[in-house]
C-alpha cells in the first residue's frame, strides 16, 4: 500500500483512490461537461470548432446549458441495453472515468454510480503534519 499511495500522491499528483466499479446506470453518459484547454465549453460556436478537430466530440449532443457551460449527452450510449455501443473504442475521457477532476470542480457522483472516492490521506493525519 505504501508504494500505491508514493505513486498516486507525489508522482501522480493525486489525492484520492477510486474505488467501485461501473454499474452500467448511464448517467455519466448522460449530463457530460467536457473541459477543454480553455476551460469547460461554453458555447455552441466552440464546440462546433472542437468536432472539427477531435471525433469524439461528433458522439455528444447538447442537452442543456447552466452556469459551468454547456451540458452534453453521449449518443453512443444505448439506453435499453444500458451499454456503451462503442466501449472497445471509446475515447480517452471515457476509459478514465471517473476522474477526481470531477470533485475540483464541485461535482457529484451519480448516486446509481457504482465508483467512489477516498482521500489518499485522511484528514487527521493532514492535520496531525500541520501541529
Amino acid at each position: 500500500m505504501f508504494i500505491k499511495k508514493f505513486i498516486y500522491k507525489y508522482i501522480l499528483k493525486r489525492q484520492y483512490f477510486r474505488y467501485g466499479k461501473c454499474q452500467r446506470c448511464g448517467d455519466c453518459c448522460s449530463k457530460i461537461y467536457v473541459n477543454h484547454k480553455k476551460g469547460v465549453i461554453k458555447t455552441e460556436d466552440e464546440f462546433n470548432k472542437l468536432k472539427k478537430l477531435h471525433p469524439f466530440y461528433t458522439f455528444l449532443e447538447i442537452v442543456d446549458k447552466d452556469d459551468n457551460g454547456l451540458v452534453f449527452k453521449c449518443n453512443k450510449f444505448d439506453k435499453e441495453k444500458r451499454i456503451c455501443t462503442i466501449h472497445k473504442f471509446r475515447p480517452s475521457i471515457c476509459r478514465r472515468y471517473p476522474s477526481e477532476v470531477i470533485l475540483k470542480m464541485n461535482g457529484t457522483m451519480s448516486e446509481k454510480c457504482g465508483f467512489y472516492f477516498k482521500p489518499i490521506e485522511s484528514f487527521e493525519s493532514i492535520l496531525n503534519k500541520i501541529k
